[in-house]
């Protein structure tokens, strides 16, 4: 795989966002699903369960692909199951 390099935006938003950092490495290594982004981004989702809301959520890891490298432009978490995940989400 290749390297990942985090953007101070991705970082500071888990942060604000109350994401925990390996939840967002475990998307990165093994997503769910991938999905086509804008810009030629690509959404990496893996659903977890969240231990601050105590409910199924999904993380998305919104990155940009090199030919060297894996840039993490920003991460999010997400309820919406099913708009992710389709069919799979109950």
């Amino acid at each position: 795989m290749k390297p990942v390099r985090w953007t101070a935006h991705a970082l500071a938003s888990l942060a604000e966002r109350e994401i925990d950092r390996a939840e967002a490495d475990r998307a990165i290594a093994a997503p769910d699903r991938t999905i086509p982004g804008r810009e030629g981004r690509q959404v990496l989702v893996r659903r977890f369960d969240d231990p601050v809301l105590r409910q199924p959520m999904l993380v998305c890891v919104v990155i940009d692909e090199d030919p060297d490298e894996r840039v993490v432009v920003t991460v999010y978490k997400t309820s919406k199951l099913s708009k992710y995940l389709g069919g799979d989400a109950p």
